[in-house]
């Protein structure tokens, strides 16, 4: 579980990466160097998982990322 869940935050950073590159983000090649999908808190390495599954997600998109402009307040 704790492999798929890695998997889905690598999918989701370089998602996130590529569309802020999009909108003209200054990014630093050697700051993406250094992300890592293991350091964030919502990974519950002993705990249990429920998930439902969008449609969409199930045919293979991705769920839409959060606005960068917008900043942090709706997490």
């Amino acid at each position: 579980m704790v492999n798929t869940i890695i998997l889905w935050n690598t999918i989701y950073i370089n998602a996130a990466v590529e569309q802020l590159r999009r909108e003209g983000y200054p990014l630093k090649d050697e700051d993406i160097a250094r992300l890592s999908p293991l350091i964030f808190d919502h990974i519950n390495f002993q705990g249990r998982y429920a998930f439902a599954l969008p449609e969409a997600v199930a045919q293979g998109q991705l769920r839409p990322l959060r606005n960068a402009a917008a900043g942090y307040d709706d997490i």
